[in-house]
């Protein structure tokens, strides 16, 4: 006990202090920074013109110049892919507005291979240092399931992909329905997200909102984010996700509002995230997931309130396995097995001063979601008896390792959870299937036999004044523990 204390006390001290030195640079644009307005190099923004040639050109005279902002006056441009340089600032007045093409032969093929889905997206750029969005106006995929629907062989462009970029800030700016994901930053560092808005929500499928995958040194603060799919999601398919702040943000989202993976090739290593607002996120709110190998090691989350959200904390250790090599296919069913990478580590994880009330999805809030329509019959057909999907949505924490391979020193102080109760006799016998190598979704497991925090595989995992109440009455054990060394609840 005493060296945990010790190794919980040095994590806090080396997270607080990493979060306090990250440096990040910003370009600093002088009064005479050279501007170049769309306009001058002929685009309409008429909502009928397609000004992808226009607004590219001037892109390619900023890059050339050694740098500067383009400039997007007010009005609607039609576009379709446009590949952000180096030195530029992308810069859209209140009143300007981006949209993306219906048309998929509007988006370019020529570039970076993605690791996970197509190449195409609206915006991108790739191997470039100083480049920025900034504004108060508005980029719009339009990328709904009636222009781009989900079918195999039938590509979904996302609205923002970049690779490889040193200094990259998004500031402002309004990022609304992308017919896959929405903002896709790979390989990239010292990158910096203030006071950005998302809309993807009840738009499509796999709408995330912020993917950043294998980056170091990014700050996201001040954002506004409701997401159809995972909202602040770090993937790791290649590289680690490393020296992370996320605070004073404002997140929903259709299946997770903070999640790690399900990409945990390269793992994450020193992640603080503060003072932010998880809501209306009816799949969980927290997920701390490492399938792929690597590391996922010293994060630190605190002064979080959740409101009207699904299983708050799901810390996962899996063996998916995955390498990444190509694009691949997510697999969900319970007979998949590993496919060849050696089991990662999961510890050092410290979640403190948070206040969460969990609940059911409400079913006409499940049914609005344009992917869900041809469920929405059903859904709302359902007796008012909870179903067990539903109560497995809003299970309780989970904390879970394999056989043989265990998540380490976790502590949790300050928590205050509302769950809303209802587990029968029965459920409290339930099965728990070990699901090595599946998808790592907490709903997956069923119903779990606790309501308050079921914990497996699992080594020094602390409980420092963790309140939990049940609203209504549920038959299940506050806390159930399999194959957990060092467990404190004080």
């Amino acid at each position: 006990m005493k060296n945990f204390i010790i190794i919980t006390t040095l994590l806090s001290f080396v997270l607080y202090g990493s979060a306090q030195s990250v440096n990040f640079n910003q370009i600093k644009l002088s009064s005479k920074t050279a501007v170049f307005n769309v306009k001058t190099y002929g685009a309409v923004g008429d909502s009928i013109a397609m000004d992808t040639k226009a607004i590219q050109l001037a892109i390619d005279a900023c890059n050339k110049a050694g740098g500067g902002k383009v400039w997007v006056p007010a009005g609607e441009y039609i576009i379709g892919t446009i590949k952000l340089k180096s030195n530029v600032t992308l810069s859209l007045d209140y009143g300007a507005y981006l949209l993306g093409s219906e048309n998929i032969a509007d988006y370019d093929t020529d570039l970076i291979e993605a690791r996970e889905g197509n190449v195409h997206c609206l915006i991108y750029a790739e191997n470039a240092q100083n480049v920025r969005i900034e504004g108060l106006g508005v980029i719009d995929g339009r990328g709904t399931p009636q222009s781009f629907p989900r079918e195999r062989g039938r590509p979904r462009p996302r609205l923002i992909r970049m690779v490889n970029i040193d200094k990259l800030t998004f500031s402002g700016v309004t990022y609304k329905r992308p017919a896959f994901w929405g903002i896709h930053i790979i390989d990239s560092k010292n990158v910096h997200f203030n006071g950005v808005t998302v809309r993807f929500r009840n738009n499509g499928y796999n709408n995330d909102g912020l993917d950043i995958d294998g980056c170091e040194n990014v700050l996201i603060e001040n954002c506004d984010i409701e997401a159809g799919d995972d909202a602040i999601c770090l993937k790791s398919s290649l590289h680690p996700c490393r020296n992370f702040v996320v605070k004073n943000c404002k997140v929903a989202s259709g299946t997770a509002a903070l999640k790690f993976g399900t990409s945990s090739y390269g793992g994450f290593l020193d992640v603080k995230v503060t003072d932010c607002y998880f809501y209306d996120s009816p799949m969980g709110a927290i997920k701390l997931q490492l399938v792929d190998g690597g590391k996922l090691e010293n994060v630190d989350i605190s002064r979080i309130t959740m409101k009207n959200v699904g299983n708050p904390i799901f810390i996962r250790l899996g063996n998916r396995g995955r390498t990444y090599e190509k694009t691949i296919v997510q697999k969900f069913k319970a007979d998949v097995q590993p496919e060849g990478r050696p089991v990662g580590t999961l510890k050092n994880i410290r979640i403190s001063d948070v206040v969460a009330e969990v609940t059911f999805e409400d079913r006409e809030q499940a049914a609005m979601a344009a992917y869900k329509a041809s469920d929405k019959k059903d859904i709302l057909e359902l007796s008012g008896e909870i179903t067990d999907m539903e109560k497995s949505k809003a299970g309780p924490i989970m904390i879970a390792g394999i056989p043989g391979h265990y998540v380490e020193n976790v502590v949790l102080e300050n928590i205050s959870i509302s769950y809303p109760g209802g587990g029968t006799e029965n459920d409290s016998k339930n099965y728990v299937p070990e699901d090595i190598a599946r998808y790592p979704e907490q709903f997956f497991f069923g119903v779990l036999p606790a309501w308050g925090a079921y914990i497996r595989h699992a080594k020094n995992v602390q409980f420092t004044n963790v309140k939990m109440e049940a609203r209504s009455e549920d038959k299940r054990e506050m806390i159930v523990l399999d194959d957990v060394e060092g467990f404190i609840n004080k």
